[in-house]
Order: structure tokens, then sequence, then C-alpha cells
């Protein structure tokens, strides 16, 4: 009971107590209105200053997680880059050995490793040479069509002259008619068909093939297209272009065709030859 007098009367104490108030001086207003808006500037400036630094920092390891991230996409897009051309040139193996299945030759797949632009891909040099099993005058090809042969050679590497040169003969057959021709490199990415007689019908489109004739170039293989015909009014033979299925500015593997019996014929016909020149055998 004593106690709860007490409380109460200490309650009602506080609650009757008057507020503390300070006057300020005339000086004091001037100060206080003076420093106020100098307090308040600096107060934003710092609070700016905070936000910047924040904001700063923020965008700084942003910018860390940005280059991370971009250098993994990077990485990542290299990689979908490096499957898709893996996948690309296994298409084009796949495509370049069966398309050698019925040839019956020894068959390499090499690459082009350069050639020559300032001649007009006359010439392609490939990564394999004689230590690869590669000859002189072996017939290389491409899924598309007939590509040249190969007359430079080294242990690791071989130089094709392709059909865009005028040195390359290849003795050629019209498909559709079997017309006879020599085919040779003639211009701005074509070949010209040599010798065809006046009065054969060929037509633009026709396509020409190896006929097979001679010691280098199996019977079949294709060459190109006639793309251009001039008939004169006189002589006895018609001026016969063809553009090559081959695109020789987008060559990339080759396969190169190996005559496995070609020395021992070589060697027949020395014999042959010796025989002939001593007399041994009657002509």
């Amino acid at each position: 009971m004593i106690n709860s007098i007490i409380l109460a009367i200490s309650l009602y104490g506080m609650s009757q107590r008057d507020y503390v108030f300070q006057k300020t001086s005339i000086a004091e207003r001037v100060i206080i209105d003076l420093m106020a808006p100098v307090q308040t500037f600096v107060t934003g400036v710092q609070e700016g200053m905070s936000s910047y630094v924040e904001h700063y920092v923020a965008n700084l390891n942003a910018s860390k997680e940005n280059k991370v991230l971009k250098s993994k996409i990077s990485d990542l897009q290299n990689e979908v880059f490096s499957y898709q051309e893996a996948v690309k040139e296994s298409d084009r193996l796949r495509e370049l050995i069966n398309y050698g299945e019925n040839l019956e030759r020894k068959k390499i797949v090499a690459r082009v490793v350069s050639w020559d632009s300032a001649d007009d891909y006359k010439v392609v040099r490939i990564n394999k040479g004689l230590k690869n099993g590669i000859k002189l005058q072996s017939v290389v090809t491409s899924a598309e069509g007939l590509v040249g042969y190969v007359y430079r050679l080294t242990d690791h590497f071989a130089d094709v002259i392709t059909i865009l040169d005028a040195n390359n003969r290849v003795d050629g057959v019209v498909e559709r008619l079997r017309s006879h021709g020599v085919v040779e490199g003639y211009s701005r990415g074509r070949c010209i068909m040599k010798y065809v007689n006046r009065t054969e019908p060929i037509i633009l489109n026709d396509m020409v093939l190896t006929a097979g004739l001679g010691n280098v170039y199996p019977k079949g293989l294709k060459i190109g297209y006639i793309s251009r015909i001039e008939r004169e009014s006189y002589g006895i033979t018609q001026h016969v272009e063809i553009t090559p299925l081959v695109n020789f500015s987008k060559l990339e593997e080759v396969l190169v065709l190996v005559h496995e019996q070609e020395e021992h014929k070589q060697l027949e016909w020395r014999a042959l030859d010796e025989q002939l020149n001593s007399g041994e055998v009657k002509r």
C-alpha cells in the first residue's frame, strides 16, 4: 500500500515538471543561420560522395564480372565454332572418301596448305609427300571434280598443277554425246576444250568427263560443264569453254589417287624398250 502511494506521488511530480528551454542570443542566431546552409551542403556532399563511392565500387565489381562473363562466352563461342568446323570437315572427308570408293587406286587424303593466287590457282600445295606414299603424276581430285596432278614432290609436301593451267592437258569426253576433245586451262578460272568437231551438237551445261586416255587420269572423273560455245562459219572445230566443278578458291581437302601398278608398268615399258633397242623383239 505504501509502495503504491509513493509511486503515484512520483508520477504526479514528473507530470508537473516544467520543460527546460534555452534562450539564444542574437549572435548565436546569426551563427546558426550562417552555418546551417554550410552544414547542409557538407552533409549533402558527404552523402553524394558516399553514394558515388558505393556506386563506383558496385560498377567496378559489375565490370569485372562482366569481363569474366564475356571471356567465358567468347571461350564457349570458340569451342562451338571449333566443333562446327570439325563436323563440317568430317562431312567433307566422308564425302571425299565415298567419292573415291569405286576408283581402283590407292587413296590418300591431303589438305591444301597454300596456293598461288597470283596465278589464278594454277598451282596448289598439299601437306602430303613422298613419305606418305605420293608419287609424281598422281591424280588429285575432290568430291566435286578433277583438280589436277602432282608434278613436284618433297618428302612431306606436293605441288599440284591444276586443270586451270594451260600446260595441263586432259583428254575429255562430253558425257551426253561421247564427243572427245582436249581440255586445257584457259582464263578467268575456266578451261577450254579443243579439237571438238564443229558438227558435234553439244549444248550449254553438257557435262565433261575424263576420257581415260593416256597414262595419267582415270576414266569418268568429272571436269566441269560447258558454259560457252562459239561456232564460226569456217574451220572444222568449235570454241568450247568449260567451267570447272571445283571452286579452287574454297578448296580445302583433296583426294590423291596413286596408281600402285605404275612402277611395274614403267619397268615393263623400259624392258620392252631395251629389247626393241637390242633387236630381240621383231618390229
